[in-house]
């Protein structure tokens, strides 16, 4: 929505958008038509996605393109739809298996189901890659359109001394009991954790309970250009997504956090571990460690020039490498290129039903 979505809205485009808008508690923009459906957790997936078929075939009425990023929906295509884009970030369909508690002998088998459904999606659709190491996954070449921020160019504010925030959605998998437990430890230092952010529906009793308890302050969803303007000034910015199989992006909260100056603490996922550690702008913890994540905090917080070199290193990078605005273009030329230009149609239905017996 802040960038893709955006870039395309100033260029003069329109857009019909289809999310989870109330179950994830936000507000659509005013200049999208917004498309409600529900979220596609655990015990609500077969309902969700069929609501999102609905949906997508009611959508795609009058449109010149069709944007998926989700791999499920990819089975969801409307037979008469306009050219599509597959925008693939993440493995995530290699991870599917603990999320749905599958038994071992599914769980092992779906890594190859969704590696099929990638091939027949690649001679199917157009397709851009969120990271460079994606392409290993394709035979063919597809552009690649990287997570990026609106970076300031002037220099960031450096980290203040009793408050670290953690910016967007919040989930189990994203590692929202981490966050908590962060929380609680840090209280008696007096540092307050701030979420900004969106959050599933089974995990909100817990944050609402732990904001009664004055562990943390949740703020809910805030338009992205606010929310990194309440980033600002915090000792540290949190990523701590749980450890899972194939390879994963660098989370845009990463990005953001060095957009604005802000020494990022992340769990190892590869990408992000890679990056903070080459940029030098931050530190990273083991995954489900909370008790790391506190001293990653408190030596931040006693080493201010520290940290605030930190932060520097992460603003001058993203400014150099991670600026959306010098990605907008091609991304959007890339799009319009391909508008009205459908590849061929959809998948193969022994795919599809070999997905519905997952």
């Amino acid at each position: 929505m802040h960038r893709q979505i955006r870039s395309l809205l100033d260029a003069g485009h329109e857009i019909t958008y289809v999310a989870p808008f109330t179950d994830c508690n936000v507000t659509p923009d005013p200049g999208i038509r917004a498309v409600d459906v529900p979220r596609a957790t655990a015990g609500r997936r077969r309902r969700a996605l069929k609501a999102a078929r609905g949906a997508l075939k009611r959508g795609v009425e009058g449109a010149d393109l069709l944007v998926v990023h989700d791999l499920e929906l990819l089975l969801r295509l409307p037979r008469r739809r306009p050219a599509t884009v597959w925008d693939v970030r993440g493995d995530i369909g290699a991870a599917w298996g603990a999320d749905l508690g599958l038994p071992g002998h599914l769980r092992r088998a779906l890594p190859a189901l969704v590696r099929r459904v990638e091939a027949r999606a690649e001679h199917r659709l157009h397709l851009i890659l969120a990271e460079d190491s994606y392409r290993e996954r394709f035979s063919g070449p597809h552009p690649v359109v990287p997570n990026a921020a609106y970076v300031p160019s002037a220099p960031p504010v450096p980290p203040g001394r009793n408050r670290v925030v953690h910016v967007g959605h919040l989930s189990e998998a994203g590692g929202v009991a981490e966050l908590i437990e962060t929380a609680r430890l840090l209280l008696p230092y007096g540092i307050r954790l701030d979420l900004i952010g969106s959050a599933d529906v089974r995990i909100r009793p817990l944050l609402r309970d732990a904001q009664r308890e004055g562990l943390l302050d949740w703020y809910g969803y805030v338009p992205n250009r606010h929310a990194l303007r309440m980033a600002e000034g915090a000792i540290a910015g949190l990523s701590l997504p749980r450890d899972a199989p194939g390879p994963r992006p660098v989370p845009a909260k990463i990005i953001d956090y060095m957009s604005r100056g802000v020494p990022v603490v992340t769990t190892p996922l590869p990408a992000a571990a890679s990056m903070v550690e080459g940029a030098a702008c931050g530190v990273v913890v083991p995954f489900g460690d909370a008790p790391a994540v506190v001293r990653a905090v408190l030596g931040l917080r006693e080493d201010p020039e520290g940290a605030a070199g930190m932060g520097a290193r992460g603003h001058a990078e993203a400014l150099a490498r991670h600026n959306w605005p010098d990605h907008a273009g091609a991304f959007v030329g890339r799009l319009e290129e391909w508008a009205g230009k459908p590849v061929t149609s959809g998948l193969e239905i022994g795919v599809l039903e070999a997905w519905h017996a997952i």
